[in-house]
């Protein structure tokens, strides 16, 4: 029996990560919010990031979803003596995790390569800074479960050492169609899902936004999702304003609200994988052909169970022989996903 921590951040995040852990019952499974080092932590801890999963709301959906659901939390990954580690985000990667067994799992959409993107690759800036475009760059783990296999070859151009990839798909976006059996109450709307662009620093003409979804909607309903990270006052005032009438959610799953919607609107979300998965009409800041190119694998939902194979694989690697992998010293396996 093996000793396992599971690393959440977002809601999205930490159900995938318990998800992984329900197939992997015979083992010893911890569970922990995203945490950082240095002045990293010292930031985090003073309340000035609490627009990321380090602090504020994800940080507080994520350990009530662990407390609702009884798992065990070991913060930080204090207890220490982990076999494995499963994590689902290297933008920052904890010094206690590094010399452990540690497997990436894809999140979800990664942000567009923008020149901060570029700007922090050439100049070696921490990765945080370009966001999830970032994401697999660390090239601290061992094993990178992706969505696609489109994914796989945009994470290879970006620089991912092709033979650390496994195409998995991934948990909560790998069922899509499950979706269109839902007790959300409403149906025959234009759901509008926005994006908390203005609390990550970048540019977002909200007005203008707003203007364009009631033009789109034409006197149909509107329905506004908003991100959990989005200054809520500030975003209900401005639909009030611009879009009266239209019911506003800050909370609830918004795959069922996208199964009943008649339109979808985006701005960069991975929500925008399940409208276009469910044959939404579909609107937004986003290159259709490359969303198309990306989508995760449809697979019935069994994208965890993989990736808990791959994990069982990985537990039963001594930890010298990895070693060795990891210094080029052995050639790294082929990590075949098909029977898996």
């Amino acid at each position: 029996m093996a000793a396992i921590l599971f690393i959440g951040g977002s809601l999205n995040q930490t159900t995938m990560m318990h998800k992984i852990a329900q197939e992997l019952g015979e083992h010893d499974c911890y569970f922990s919010p995203y945490y950082a080092d240095g002045i990293e932590d010292l930031v985090a801890r003073s309340g000035l990031l609490n627009f990321t999963v380090l602090g504020g709301r994800h940080l507080q959906d994520t350990l009530d979803y662990l407390q609702t659901h009884r798992l065990p939390i070991d913060w930080r990954g204090k207890r220490g003596d982990y076999d494995l580690v499963v994590i689902s985000s290297d933008l920052i990667v904890p010094r206690n995790i590094r010399e452990k067994r540690l497997i990436l799992v894809q999140e979800g959409i990664t942000e567009p390569e923008t020149w901060v993107y570029h700007l922090v690759k050439a100049l070696k800036l921490p990765r945080y800074l370009a966001n999830t475009a970032t994401t697999g760059l660390s090239d601290a783990y061992d094993l990178f479960c992706v969505a696609s296999e489109g994914y796989a070859r945009l994470f290879m151009r970006k620089g991912v050492r092709p033979e650390k990839i496994a195409v998995t798909g991934i948990p909560n976006f790998d069922d899509l169609a499950s979706y269109r059996k839902n007790d959300f109450p409403y149906r025959g709307y234009v759901l509008v899902i926005t994006s908390p662009l203005r609390e990550t620093f970048r540019f977002d003409n909200r007005p203008a936004f707003l203007r364009r979804c009631v033009e789109i909607a034409a006197g149909r309903p509107l329905i506004f999702k908003l991100h959990p990270l989005e200054w809520m006052e500030r975003a209900r005032a401005e639909i009030a304003r611009y879009a009266p009438g239209a019911l506003v959610f800050d909370r609830g799953n918004v795959n069922p609200m996208i199964a009943n919607a008649e339109v979808v609107i985006t701005q960069q979300s991975t929500a925008t994988f399940v409208a276009l998965a469910l044959g939404k009409e579909l609107y937004t800041n986003l290159n259709m052909d490359e969303l198309r190119e990306l989508m995760p694998i449809q697979n019935g939902g069994t994208s965890a169970r993989r990736i808990a194979n791959l994990c069982r694989r990985l537990l039963l690697m001594p930890m010298p022989v990895l070693q060795q992998i990891r210094r080029g010293l052995r050639a790294r396996p082929r990590w075949e996903t098909d029977a898996l």
